[in-house]
């Protein structure tokens, strides 16, 4: 005689046939996760890795059906709203539990997606495909926030109302925040510059190290970091000094007013020609500066490819010290500042005697 299966058996069944379900998308997420590790060192084929990536989804997406299904949670006759067999509370949040879980799939393959298709174009930056793919992640958990909170709740249009107003008021007190949000888009768009550039905002200086919605951090040379809110980053002048991927250095150097200025400038020129820190192409150039109290100026101009502050400091060290070596080698004197004294004798007036006072003025006598 066959005993009737009871519910409390039902119960136990479907908690196993959960739990290898679990343990299934479980597996098959860690060990996607170690292949792309070990691929990290290998030059792996993103169209392999966008298919894991679509594998990986997939499992999890079917393991999310088989708990529905599992568990009745959605009549799959039916598509209306009312159909839902959440009585209970523990179904309703076992199918919040499952939302969520399928939104976290579905993010993490849209971020492979937008990699793939974004990752050869020179013209997106990797900030713009980080934007790109954090805008896609919170419009996805927000969807399946709102239809997590529609589960709770019958009264939806009543509840969207609110949350409205509640936006108008977070707005208006945090309309600074949202200015400088508004700000990063409009830095990501017209990209004035990236990460890793050198850059003058203002009073700072230094090396771009993270740009955020809300903030973009400068490493300054002194090893400081300084974060500037995007309203004031987009409100100031932006000088890029790696735009162009090279920068123009330039050296001052004063020769003395009775050495000829255009020998002094050939020979500046061909001495900086000759170093490795500058590039030949634009070619150096020497300037006349302007006429000095000690010296003529002049203005050694030389580039340097990638520029950095380090690179750049070694440019203009190389320059003074060639140029100081081939001034010396041609008897070019580079003048220190200093002035000239002169004496000039005394003519007309008269000389007070020792003892004697100066007759008074007629002004001094009133």
């Amino acid at each position: 005689m066959v005993e009737p299966v009871t519910a409390a058996d039902t119960t136990v069944t479907r908690l196993i046939a959960t739990a290898v379900i679990v343990i299934l998308v479980l597996g098959v997420r860690m060990g996607a996760r170690r292949w792309r590790r070990r691929q990290e060192s290998t030059s792996s084929h993103s169209a392999v890795d966008l298919a894991v990536s679509a594998g990986v989804t997939i499992t999890t997406a079917g393991g999310i059906v088989g708990v529905v299904l599992l568990w009745d949670l959605v009549d799959p006759l039916q598509r209306s709203y009312q159909s839902l067999g959440l009585e209970d509370m523990a179904g309703r949040v076992l199918l919040a539990v499952v939302i969520l879980s399928a939104t976290y799939a579905m993010t993490g393959f849209v971020g492979r997606i937008i990699g793939q298709f974004t990752g050869k174009r020179s013209s997106i930056s990797e900030h713009q495909r980080e934007i790109v793919y954090r805008l896609t992640q919170v419009s996805l958990y927000a969807f399946a926030l709102l239809v997590v909170v529609g589960l709770f709740t019958r009264d939806l249009g009543s509840l969207l109302v609110g949350a409205g107003f509640l936006g108008i008021v977070v707005g208006m007190a945090a309309r600074q925040t949202l200015g400088a949000v508004l700000a990063g888009f409009v830095l990501m768009f017209s990209r004035p510059f990236e990460i890793g550039d050198w850059v003058e905002i203002g009073d700072s200086e230094g090396i771009v190290t993270d740009i955020t919605i809300v903030t973009t951090r400068i490493q300054t040379f002194e090893g400081e970091y300084v974060m500037l809110p995007n309203d004031e980053v987009s409100g100031q002048p932006i000088t890029n000094r790696t735009r162009k991927g090279r920068l123009r250095i330039e050296v001052e150097v004063g020769i003395d007013y009775d050495h000829d200025p255009k020998r002094a400038a050939d020979i500046a020129r061909e001495t900086v020609k000759e170093l490795d820190e500058v590039l030949q192409v634009p070619t150096p150039q020497v300037v006349g500066k302007r006429f000095g109290d000690s010296a003529i100026v002049l203005g050694v101009r030389v580039w340097i490819d990638n520029p950095s502050a380090r690179r750049m400091w070694r440019a203009r060290t190389a320059v003074i010290e060639a140029v100081t070596d081939a001034y010396d080698e041609a008897g070019i004197k580079i003048p220190f500042p200093q002035r000239e004294l002169m004496g000039r004798a005394e003519e007309g007036g008269f000389a007070v005697a020792e003892g004697a006072r100066p007759p008074e003025s007629e002004g001094e006598r009133d």
